[in-house]
């Protein structure tokens, strides 16, 4: 099967600014920030709930011990 010898390399074109699609990208680039910024809100309390339900579990883990060691 026959190659050709060189292949002409053009160079991509460049796109027309759209202002629709830059208004577009604005907007998408402001809502990323908003659930951004909800999600760390979010990761925060979520961390909090979960410190207070190991220290829970804890708790009612040694709860539980001192029990069994109470009625032996």
């Amino acid at each position: 099967m026959s190659m050709p010898r060189r292949r002409l390399i053009r160079p991509a074109p460049i796109p027309v600014p759209n202002p629709q699609r830059q208004r577009q990208a604005q907007k998408m680039r402001e809502r990323l920030e908003h659930e951004r910024a909800a999600l760390a809100r979010w990761q925060t309390r979520l961390k909090r709930a979960f410190n207070a339900v190991e220290k829970s579990q804890r708790t009612i883990a040694r709860l539980e011990r001192k029990i069994t060691q109470l009625e032996e």
